[in-house]
Protein backbone atom coordinates (compact mmCIF):
# COMPACT_ATOMS: atom_id res chain seq x y z
CA UNK A 1 0.00 0.00 0.00
CA UNK A 2 1.59 3.38 -1.44
CA UNK A 3 -0.56 6.49 0.79
CA UNK A 4 -1.23 9.64 -1.13
CA UNK A 5 1.13 11.97 1.15
CA UNK A 6 -0.55 15.08 2.11
CA UNK A 7 1.58 17.00 4.51
CA UNK A 8 0.23 18.20 7.99
CA UNK A 9 2.42 20.81 9.67
CA UNK A 10 0.56 19.80 12.88
CA UNK A 11 3.53 17.28 14.11
CA UNK A 12 6.46 17.23 16.75
CA UNK A 13 8.85 14.79 17.68
CA UNK A 14 8.05 12.19 19.94
CA UNK A 15 9.15 13.04 23.60
CA UNK A 16 12.07 11.66 25.27
CA UNK A 17 13.02 9.46 22.35
CA UNK A 18 9.60 7.05 22.50
CA UNK A 19 8.25 5.21 19.81
CA UNK A 20 4.80 4.14 18.84
CA UNK A 21 3.86 1.40 21.04
CA UNK A 22 -0.24 2.33 20.07
CA UNK A 23 -2.50 2.50 17.76
CA UNK A 24 -5.41 4.95 18.43
CA UNK A 25 -8.32 4.36 15.81
CA UNK A 26 -10.59 7.38 15.17
CA UNK A 27 -14.03 8.22 13.06
CA UNK A 28 -13.95 12.50 11.64
CA UNK A 29 -16.96 12.50 12.98
CA UNK A 30 -17.63 14.78 9.33
CA UNK A 31 -19.69 14.27 6.40
CA UNK A 32 -17.10 15.09 4.16
CA UNK A 33 -13.56 13.52 3.96
CA UNK A 34 -12.21 16.47 2.22
CA UNK A 35 -13.32 18.75 4.79
CA UNK A 36 -11.53 16.39 7.30
CA UNK A 37 -8.25 16.46 5.51
CA UNK A 38 -8.52 20.50 5.49
CA UNK A 39 -9.08 20.21 9.40
CA UNK A 40 -6.58 18.06 10.04
CA UNK A 41 -4.00 20.25 7.74
CA UNK A 42 -5.00 23.41 9.02
CA UNK A 43 -1.91 24.96 10.81
CA UNK A 44 -4.95 26.67 13.11
CA UNK A 45 -6.51 23.75 14.06
CA UNK A 46 -3.64 22.12 15.80
CA UNK A 47 -4.37 18.83 15.27
CA UNK A 48 -3.73 15.90 12.91
CA UNK A 49 -3.46 12.38 12.37
CA UNK A 50 -1.07 10.28 10.89
CA UNK A 51 -3.29 8.86 8.10
CA UNK A 52 -6.68 9.49 7.31
CA UNK A 53 -9.48 6.68 5.31
CA UNK A 54 -11.74 7.58 2.65
CA UNK A 55 -14.91 6.11 2.57
CA UNK A 56 -13.66 4.48 -1.51
CA UNK A 57 -10.30 2.72 1.11
CA UNK A 58 -8.34 5.48 -0.54
CA UNK A 59 -5.34 5.77 2.15
CA UNK A 60 -4.10 9.56 2.68
CA UNK A 61 -0.92 9.82 4.91
CA UNK A 62 0.01 13.63 6.88
CA UNK A 63 2.75 12.76 9.59
CA UNK A 64 5.71 10.93 9.28
CA UNK A 65 5.16 7.74 11.19
CA UNK A 66 8.24 8.45 13.64
CA UNK A 67 7.12 11.98 13.84
CA UNK A 68 4.19 12.92 17.24
CA UNK A 69 1.02 13.58 15.34
CA UNK A 70 -1.58 15.80 17.30
CA UNK A 71 -4.42 13.26 17.66
CA UNK A 72 -5.02 11.49 20.68
CA UNK A 73 -5.32 14.57 23.91
CA UNK A 74 -5.63 14.16 26.88
CA UNK A 75 -5.77 10.66 28.81
CA UNK A 76 -4.11 7.55 30.15
CA UNK A 77 -3.74 3.82 29.12
CA UNK A 78 -1.85 1.28 30.83
CA UNK A 79 -1.56 3.87 33.56
CA UNK A 80 0.67 5.80 31.08
CA UNK A 81 0.28 9.54 29.33
CA UNK A 82 1.32 11.04 26.42
CA UNK A 83 -0.91 9.38 24.21
CA UNK A 84 0.45 11.08 21.15
CA UNK A 85 4.45 10.68 21.50
CA UNK A 86 3.41 6.57 22.23
CA UNK A 87 0.64 6.31 19.59
CA UNK A 88 0.50 6.36 15.78
CA UNK A 89 -3.51 7.64 15.03
CA UNK A 90 -5.68 6.41 12.07
CA UNK A 91 -8.93 8.74 11.15
CA UNK A 92 -11.59 6.75 9.19
CA UNK A 93 -14.62 8.63 7.26
CA UNK A 94 -17.67 8.16 9.30
CA UNK A 95 -19.72 10.42 11.09
CA UNK A 96 -20.03 7.81 13.95
CA UNK A 97 -24.18 7.11 12.98
CA UNK A 98 -23.31 4.79 9.88
CA UNK A 99 -22.13 1.17 9.58
CA UNK A 100 -18.04 1.71 7.93
CA UNK A 101 -17.76 1.81 4.43
CA UNK A 102 -16.27 -2.21 3.49
CA UNK A 103 -13.22 -0.39 1.24
CA UNK A 104 -12.35 1.81 4.15
CA UNK A 105 -12.37 -1.39 6.79
CA UNK A 106 -10.45 -3.56 3.70
CA UNK A 107 -7.66 -0.72 3.75
CA UNK A 108 -7.79 -0.03 7.34
CA UNK A 109 -6.82 -3.80 7.61
CA UNK A 110 -3.86 -3.59 5.01
CA UNK A 111 -2.69 -0.51 6.70
CA UNK A 112 -2.53 -1.74 10.08
CA UNK A 113 -0.93 -4.96 9.49
CA UNK A 114 1.56 -2.56 7.73
CA UNK A 115 1.55 -0.34 11.13
CA UNK A 116 2.19 -3.23 13.38
CA UNK A 117 4.67 -5.23 11.85
CA UNK A 118 7.49 -2.53 11.28
CA UNK A 119 6.46 -1.26 15.07
CA UNK A 120 6.28 -4.70 16.56
CA UNK A 121 3.16 -3.52 18.35
CA UNK A 122 0.88 -6.58 19.63
CA UNK A 123 -3.02 -6.54 18.45
CA UNK A 124 -3.83 -5.38 21.99
CA UNK A 125 -2.50 -2.12 21.77
CA UNK A 126 -4.90 -1.46 18.88
CA UNK A 127 -7.07 0.70 21.11
CA UNK A 128 -10.12 3.49 20.34
CA UNK A 129 -9.91 7.22 20.70
CA UNK A 130 -12.95 6.44 23.50
CA UNK A 131 -10.87 3.57 25.37
CA UNK A 132 -8.81 6.10 26.99
CA UNK A 133 -10.75 9.13 27.04
CA UNK A 134 -13.84 8.36 28.84
CA UNK A 135 -16.59 10.91 28.83
CA UNK A 136 -14.36 12.64 26.60
CA UNK A 137 -14.34 11.01 23.49
CA UNK A 138 -16.70 8.31 21.76
CA UNK A 139 -14.97 7.68 18.44
CA UNK A 140 -14.75 5.02 16.68
CA UNK A 141 -17.66 4.57 18.05
CA UNK A 142 -20.54 1.85 18.49
CA UNK A 143 -20.91 0.95 14.80
CA UNK A 144 -17.17 0.43 14.31
CA UNK A 145 -16.46 -3.53 14.23
CA UNK A 146 -13.69 -4.86 16.68
CA UNK A 147 -14.94 -8.38 15.85
CA UNK A 148 -13.69 -8.38 12.69
CA UNK A 149 -10.14 -6.60 13.07
CA UNK A 150 -9.59 -9.48 16.00
CA UNK A 151 -10.22 -12.09 13.40
CA UNK A 152 -7.61 -10.93 11.27
CA UNK A 153 -5.41 -10.67 14.17
CA UNK A 154 -5.44 -6.86 14.18
CA UNK A 155 -7.27 -6.36 17.66
CA UNK A 156 -8.07 -8.15 20.60
CA UNK A 157 -11.79 -9.53 21.41
CA UNK A 158 -12.18 -11.96 24.37
CA UNK A 159 -13.02 -15.70 23.55
CA UNK A 160 -13.16 -17.47 27.05
CA UNK A 161 -15.42 -15.85 29.59
CA UNK A 162 -15.94 -16.84 32.61
CA UNK A 163 -18.38 -17.68 35.84
CA UNK A 164 -19.22 -13.46 37.14
CA UNK A 165 -21.31 -11.38 38.99
CA UNK A 166 -22.41 -8.08 37.99
CA UNK A 167 -20.30 -5.80 40.52
CA UNK A 168 -18.83 -2.78 39.54
CA UNK A 169 -15.70 -2.83 41.49
CA UNK A 170 -14.88 -5.95 39.92
CA UNK A 171 -15.65 -4.44 36.62
CA UNK A 172 -13.24 -1.97 37.33
CA UNK A 173 -10.68 -3.76 38.77
CA UNK A 174 -10.96 -6.02 35.61
CA UNK A 175 -11.17 -2.97 33.18
CA UNK A 176 -8.24 -1.06 34.59
CA UNK A 177 -6.10 -3.88 34.98
CA UNK A 178 -6.46 -4.52 30.87
CA UNK A 179 -5.42 -0.56 30.27
CA UNK A 180 -8.58 1.55 31.11
CA UNK A 181 -8.29 5.13 33.04
CA UNK A 182 -8.69 4.19 36.86
CA UNK A 183 -9.19 8.01 37.21
CA UNK A 184 -12.40 7.67 35.46
CA UNK A 185 -15.33 7.68 36.94
CA UNK A 186 -17.16 4.07 37.44
CA UNK A 187 -20.22 4.99 35.10
CA UNK A 188 -18.35 6.91 32.67
CA UNK A 189 -15.74 4.15 32.06
CA UNK A 190 -18.31 1.76 31.75
CA UNK A 191 -19.93 3.66 29.38
CA UNK A 192 -16.71 3.94 26.95
CA UNK A 193 -15.62 0.40 27.57
CA UNK A 194 -19.37 -1.01 26.26
CA UNK A 195 -18.66 1.40 23.20
CA UNK A 196 -16.61 -1.50 21.74
CA UNK A 197 -17.38 -4.43 24.01
CA UNK A 198 -21.19 -4.15 24.68
CA UNK A 199 -22.09 -1.87 22.65
CA UNK A 200 -26.25 -2.76 23.13
CA UNK A 201 -25.83 -3.04 26.69
CA UNK A 202 -28.15 -0.51 28.86
CA UNK A 203 -28.36 0.54 32.24
CA UNK A 204 -26.25 -0.97 35.21
CA UNK A 205 -23.22 -2.93 34.86
CA UNK A 206 -23.90 -6.76 33.65
CA UNK A 207 -22.41 -10.21 34.10
CA UNK A 208 -21.70 -9.90 30.40
CA UNK A 209 -19.58 -6.81 31.00
CA UNK A 210 -17.56 -8.18 33.90
CA UNK A 211 -16.85 -11.32 32.13
CA UNK A 212 -15.60 -9.62 29.23
CA UNK A 213 -13.55 -7.19 31.40
CA UNK A 214 -12.23 -10.26 33.38
CA UNK A 215 -11.01 -12.21 30.47
CA UNK A 216 -9.19 -8.99 28.57
CA UNK A 217 -7.59 -8.41 31.95
CA UNK A 218 -6.28 -12.36 32.01
CA UNK A 219 -4.97 -12.25 28.78
CA UNK A 220 -4.19 -8.97 28.15
CA UNK A 221 -4.06 -6.77 31.21
CA UNK A 222 -1.05 -5.62 33.09
CA UNK A 223 -0.24 -6.22 36.70
CA UNK A 224 -3.16 -5.20 38.84
CA UNK A 225 -0.23 -4.30 41.63
CA UNK A 226 1.39 -1.56 39.05
CA UNK A 227 -2.02 0.01 38.42
CA UNK A 228 -1.61 3.97 39.39
CA UNK A 229 2.49 2.84 40.97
Amino acid sequence: MTPEWQPSPNFGERKDGTIPDLVVLHYTAMESCDAACRTLCNPDNEVSAHYLIRKDGHVIQMVEEDKRAWHAGAGTWQGRGDLNSRSIGIEMSNTGFVPFAAPLFDSLEILLGGVLARWSIPASAVIAHSDFAPGRKIDPGRRFDWRRLARQGLAVWPQNLKNAEADMARFMQAAIAFGYPEEAAPETLLASFRLRFNPTALGSVTVRDVAVAEALADEFGIDQRTVGA
